[in-house]
């Protein structure tokens, strides 16, 4: 007997006549006798020596080898051409379906699953007949007696369908749905299925595909009548399964059928079978999410009847659960008639049904996560229903000495549901799943009312403490994960709830969970030791985010806590993701609280913690090994001068501690995760222990070299050795060093950015604290891999590479010699020329010249470096590319005569003769200056007597950055030397013309001079000031404003208010310099001046309603800034101030004007710059006020700009992408709406004589409009709206819209991948 295969391969071989026996082609017709060679080694004569079975096998491996000559055979003759591509498939599928018909049941199988590989492949071509045979067979074989032909057909069905011509499809469709209807239940089945597979294989009906319409209401009328005949349950449940999921897929399609599909689901909800009325309410909720507005009017108008008349309380089950469902699915819509449905659901909550319930309370779950404004005023109902139902138990008497004093009054009506024992039985009892909705409806309360947290720690949190002894496992997760939800909801604004300003408010929700911790801690203790594992690994789930939410709170009930932590890492029944939940707790626990707290539990900890870290999994170890480090912390702080840890004593678990960690250190087929975290524990242990371990330290430092060659553990031992370096226990790392120093100058050639960063940090506190085991050639094999890091491709880099080179200044000063003439100097002179060059890089650069210099190295003095500074701008081949390089060039001079000033007149007097010289280019006049002024801050200059006239001289120069620059020097000099200066910069400013340049310097001097230096010409300054505040060049009234803001910080108390006094002043340009002072006052750091001006910024925005269009302008400048930087100033202040700034974001004609430019009419729209600054606050508001805004009033004006100007339409577009992830059910609620204004942008055509200026403008805003149409996209469901999915069509049949779309999700699909790298 041969095998399936061989049957198989010998049917093949057959069909393409070739004997089996001796692969070669029949030549005779078949007829005629063939006479057979036999195959090698198989000679007839040698036939009665061999076993039947070597017979088998023999032929068994002839038939495969025959079968792949006669496959490559074929390959050959396609490929020569001598069949054309549709011939040869069209041979090939007849020769399949000849075999279809076998009676052998494997050969039918092998054929179909042999056509279903055809059918996948792309290149494959059917004529008109084979198309039809293939159609017919298939079709016959669903029919099949043997299941796994009628399986491997169904699947046909599906590459079928995109292979045949229209007319095809619809015989498929019309077959199955005739088989759909059959006596025979197999049929049946086979052929819902088969329809599924077809629906599931037609285009998405974004595409527009004519074959998907077609195939969906051909299905539609046979599906409807299946629906409504009622004849044969199971027929009727196949019809509603195959209804829901093609209105789930093509629902877009059906539009003309919605009525029809409405009326014949309506009558099933009334079906005695339950499966029935649950299959309807699936496809009625995917049904709404398509349909008209008419259908969805006549469904909630049939629902609000039938619930209103309430004739059984079955079917007022179903409808209850419809209304649930549509609102699930639809929620953007069933919003408007909430206030008819709402009542109706209290209503029947208060019926005594738990399944009722249950559904009433998913009903109001769906309400309030969908219909986030409209469900608003119903939320206290809501609140009051679920506190009352949470507690529902009518069945079980919780022990009354286990109540919590601080129970709500919501406890009490346990005593409303207590009935006889006789009414209810375990078996019976249904009252969790109302508790379990109960809960999972405060979850979404609490998830999506930000603004109603001070309530919600009112009333929610008691009660859902309260609730955390439930007796039902699965609803006391629930509530826990309820309880999660709020403080996570507490989290996110933990930075504005902890502004000073804010505390002092009284009761905010952290004040207010912090006097509710013994509470929660109280009834917590019980619960971690239950037995239930997903109990405990609740409670440390809640102690986890507690911490996170108020680090510290914990404080004083450690004692409570750390017996049930011990408890679940003992427990050997305990689940390995449990004991990681309870380390990760420990862990978090530990960092978050005072090292003193723990030290009466560490003989307790030690053993536990230990245990793990020898635990067989690698993430139970690994997790141990993070809690062992901090633990090391514990037990011996270094800073325990100032904890008051010194009495604690370490020595007894040392031992212990080390003694795992080393094992773990050792081992070395260990998981990656556990060697690093090895690595840094130990690390931890010798930083913290290293003087208890003198025996064990030479050994430990021998591995931690080791692992320093190991590229997979490098890192990680660069930061221990890091950490080590700077005990400031002295840990002995001279053994290492010859070896370690190599190795890490290595490292600086790698491409690991973290590595070199590490390296450079490691080096330079070795440097530091090692500088007598650091040899001259270990510096010297650091120095020379030390060039290609300084460089302005990396400015962290580098500023690390510069913090080296000024520490090897101090301890080595010798080996500098080298760099004279070298590369590392060459580098250093093109960085302080770069551009880029600012902040911690150029701070570190101006460390280096100053320690180099001191080091008064041979060929590295003053004036030697001072020439390679400024050599370059004194040879006068070029101009240097950039300003910012004259500035580091400047202040690099300014560090240098710091550092010498003995040096430091002769220069000043060279910088003022090339000032003073008129050969002098402006560049060496720039460098001059801004070097005097760099200089002059630092060291006194008054002994100069020409520097006053030099500097005023220059402010006539021809060059504006020479000007700007003198303007900077006379500025910074006066710093230092302020009663010099100050009077004289005064002085000029009120007798010269060239107030704008002096103002810039007085600017300069405000921002820099010191507080006590500057109070006793406070008086004269404001007074000057004011008398410029109604300048009419903007610009000077800006500098003014500046001044004016920043003078106040020094003095608020007085000044605020003077400044809050010319808010009256009659001159609109008073005003506006006075708003524009008051954004200098903020910054996003806290000042003193942050409490009084809380108390007056709302008189500043009182501007808003100003009749000048530019202090209304400013004003908004300045509360957006407030926005930004200091959120706690204006919160309290939305309410007044949102009608103002929403105003201002409408169009006045009366602000637009046509200016006539020759032959040309130009119109002007004044109101423009006003209304980019309100939706620029309207945009900074997102992120700092999200809560405090009425999303869909919002939402009104975002759409109002969405067909404005070009530049507002770009910040629309902004907004609504960033509104799609913040608030994506409000946004699809308005989707409709949203639509419209981003077709038109997109299809918008420029005229053909516009400037290119103008398709260039066209095609960014066509980009950033697809970049929120793909933004839209995310929020689950958008694309099942009609209006969307429209536009979705009309991009993808837009050859050019079509591409930017895709460009477009490639970049965020790309985006969204590095941002998973990053994290």
């Amino acid at each position: 007997m041969v095998t399936t295969r061989g049957r198989t391969a010998l049917q093949r071989v057959c069909a393409l006549r070739v004997c089996v026996s001796c692969c070669v082609p029949h030549t005779q017709p078949h007829t005629q006798p063939h006479t057979h060679t036999p195959p090698p080694q198989c000679n007839p004569a040698d036939q009665s020596h061999m076993t039947r079975n070597r017979n088998k096998k023999y032929q068994n491996i002839w038939l495969r080898v025959l079968y792949k000559k006669v496959c490559e055979a074929n390959r050959r003759l396609t490929a020569n051409g001598q069949h054309s591509d549709m011939a040869s498939a069209s041979y090939h599928i007849s020769n399949l379906l000849e075999k279809m018909t076998s009676s052998d049941k494997d050969f039918r199988f092998m054929a179909t699953n042999d056509l279903m590989s055809e059918l996948q492949k792309d290149s494959i071509k059917l004529d008109d007949d084979s198309e039809r045979k293939v159609v017919k067979m298939i079709l016959k074989l669903l029919e099949d007696k043997n299941g796994e032909v009628q399986n491997l057909a169904v699947k046909c069905l599906g590459p079928l369908v995109s292979k045949v011509k229209e007319y095809q499809v619809e015989t498929i469709v019309d077959t199955l749905c005739t088989n759909m209807l059959s006596d025979k239940e197999q049929l049946r089945d086979i052929s819902s299925i088969g329809l599924k597979t077809v629906i599931g294989e037609l285009p998405p009906a974004s595409s527009g595909s004519a074959l998907a319409a077609s195939v969906c209401k051909k299905i539609t009328g046979r599906l409807t009548s299946a629906i409504a005949k009622q004849e044969d349950v199971s027929v009727q449940l196949e019809a509603l399964d195959i209804m829901a999921d093609m209105l789930c897929r093509q629902g877009g399609l059906l539009v003309n059928f919605h009525p029809s599909i409405l009326s014949c689901l309506l009558p099933q909800l009334t079906s005695p079978r339950l499966a029935v009325r649950k299959r309807t309410i699936m496809a009625l909720g995917h049904l709404v999410m398509s349909c008209g507005n008419l259908v969805f009017i006549d469904l909630i108008e049939h629902l609000l009847t039938e619930l209103g008349r309430n004739d059984n309380m079955s079917t007022t089950r179903t409808y209850i659960q419809c209304t649930a469902a549509i609102s699930r699915q639809a929620g953007h819509r069933i919003g408007e008639y909430l206030e008819k449905i709402i009542p109706l659901v209290v209503k029947f909550c208060n019926v005594d049904d738990d399944e009722l319930r249950e559904y009433c309370i998913q009903a109001f779950e769906s309400f309030v996560r969908r219909c986030p404004k409209e469900v608003y005023p119903h939320v206290p109902t809501v609140i009051s229903l679920c506190l009352r139902y949470l507690t529902y138990d009518p069945n079980y008497n919780y022990d009354d000495e286990d109540e919590d004093d601080n129970a709500m009054d919501a406890e009490q009506n346990d005593e409303d549901y207590q009935g006889s024992d006789d009414e209810y039985s375990d078996d019976d009892d249904m009252s969790w799943k109302v508790r379990r909705a109960a809960a999972k409806c405060l979850d979404a309360v609490v998830s999506t009312r930000h603004e109603m947290l001070p309530e919600f720690y009112r009333s929610v949190s008691p009660a859902l403490v309260c609730r955390f002894k439930e007796r039902e496992e699965n609803v006391k997760a629930d509530v826990f994960h309820a309880y999660l939800s709020l403080l996570k909801q507490t989290r996110p604004a933990q930075s504005w709830l902890a502004d000073p300003d804010a505390m002092e408010q009284g009761d905010t929700p952290l004040t207010m969970l912090q006097s509710q911790v013994p509470m929660i801690v109280k009834a917590l203790h019980k619960q971690l030791k239950e037995k239930s594992v997903k109990t405990r690994q609740c409670c440390f789930n809640m102690l986890t985010e507690l911490v996170n939410v108020l680090p510290g709170a914990l404080t004083q009930h450690i004692p409570v806590l750390i017996p049930g932590i011990i408890f679940s890492l003992n427990d050997k029944s305990s689940s390995s993701n449990l004991k990681i939940d309870a380390l990760a707790c420990l862990y978090v626990v530990m960092v978050t609280h005072p090292a003193h707290a723990f030290h009466a539990h560490v003989p307790a900890l030690v053993p536990p913690v230990v245990s793990c870290v020898g635990d067989p999994f690698y993430k139970i170890t690994s997790e141990a090994l993070l809690v062992t480090q901090q633990l090391v912390k514990v037990i011996r702080p270094l800073d325990s001068q100032q904890d008051g840890s010194e009495t604690f004593d370490p020595s007894p678990y040392i031992n212990d501690l080390f003694t795992c960690t080393i094992r773990r250190l050792k081992a070395a087929d260990i998981d990656q995760e556990v060697k690093e975290r090895a690595i840094s524990c130990m690390g931890q242990i010798i930083c913290n222990l290293g003087d208890r371990l003198p025996t064990e330290l030479p050994g430990t430092l021998l591995i931690f070299l080791e692992r320093l060659k190991n590229e997979i553990t490098r890192l990680t031992t660069v930061k221990a050795l890091t950490l080590i370096a700077g005990s400031p226990l002295n840990i002995d790392l001279r053994p290492v060093l010859p070896d370690a120093v190599p190795i890490l100058a290595s490292f600086l050639r790698k491409n690991q950015r973290a590595l070199k960063l590490c390296t450079l940090a490691a080096l330079d506190i070795l440097l530091r604290n090692y500088s007598s085991a650091v040899t001259p050639a270990m510096v010297d094999a650091v120095l020379a891999e030390l060039p290609p890091l300084i460089s302005e491709s990396d400015m962290h880099v580098s500023q690390m590479a510069l913090s080296f080179l000024s520490t090897l200044a101090v301890t080595h000063p010798s080996s500098l010699g080298q760099l004279s003439g070298g590369n590392i100097l060459v580098q250093l002179i093109a960085l302080v020329r770069s551009p880029l060059l600012q902040g911690g890089a150029l701070a570190a650069m101006l460390d280096f010249y100053q320690a180099l210099v001191a080091t008064d190295t041979p060929g590295l003095g003053y004036m030697d470096l001072l020439r390679m500074l400024t050599g370059p701008v004194y040879s006068q081949n070029a101009a240097l590319p950039h300003k910012q390089a004259y500035c580091s060039i400047a202040k690099c001079v300014a560090a240098l005569t710091r550092a010498c000033p003995a040096e430091g007149p002769a220069v000043v007097g060279q910088f003022i003769q090339d000032v003073k010289n008129s050969r002098s280019t402006d560049s060496i006049r720039l460098l001059a200056l801004l070097s005097l002024g760099e200089v002059g801050h630092h060291v006194d200059l008054s002994s100069q007597p020409e520097l006053k006239t030099v500097i005023l001289d220059a402010f006539s120069s021809s060059s504006e950055e020479v000007k700007s620059a003198a303007s900077y020097a006379l500025g910074s000099i006066a710093v230092g030397n302020l009663p010099e200066y100050l009077p004289f910069v005064l002085q000029e400013i009120s007798s010269s013309k060239r107030q704008y340049l002096l103002l810039h310097s007085l600017k300069e001097i405000i921002g820099s001079a010191s507080v006590a230096g500057l109070k006793p010409y406070v008086e004269s300054v404001w007074s000057l000031l004011l008398k410029h505040c109604e300048c009419q060049e903007e610009g000077t009234r800006n500098v003014v404003a500046e001044c004016l803001g920043k003078l106040t910080l020094i003095d608020p108390e007085t000044l605020l208010p003077r400044l809050k006094g010319y808010l009256l002043s009659g001159s609109s340009y008073a005003r506006s310099s006075v708003v524009t002072a008051v954004k200098f006052t903020i910054s996003d750091q806290p000042q003193p001046i942050d409490p009084l001006l809380k108390n007056c910024i709302g008189d500043f925005l009182k501007t808003l309603e100003d009749p000048d269009l530019n202090v209304r302008r400013v004003a908004l400048v300045t509360f957006n800034s407030a926005a930004h930087n200091k959120p706690s100033l204006i919160r309290e202040l939305l309410d007044s101030v949102l009608p103002h700034l929403y105003n201002e974001t409408k169009v006045r004609k009366e602000l637009i004007r046509e200016v006539e430019m020759g032959p040309f009419k130009h119109t002007v729209d004044d109101g423009l710059d006003l209304r980019k600054a309100a939706f620029e606050c309207m945009y900074t508001l997102l992120d700092s006020c999200l809560d405090r805004l009425d999303i869909f009033t919002f939402l009104n004006h975002v759409e109002d700009g969405l067909k404005d100007h070009y530049d507002i339409k770009m910040l629309t577009f902004l907004m609504l992408a960033r509104l799609s992830s913040l608030c994506p059910s409000a946004v699809l609620q308005r989707l409709d709406r949203l639509v419209e204004p981003l077709r038109a942008t997109c299809t918008t055509k420029v005229k053909a004589n516009s400037v290119k200026q103008e398709f260039e403008k066209q095609d960014e805003l066509k980009r950033s409009a697809m970049r929120a149409v793909v933004a839209l996209l995310t929020i689950p469901e958008a694309e099942k709206s009609p209006l969307m999915s429209e536009f979705q069509s009309q991009i993808s049949s837009n050859q050019e819209l079509a591409a930017i779309f895709d460009s477009i999700q490639r970049d965020s699909s790309s985006a969204n991948m590095e941002s998973m790298d990053t994290s």
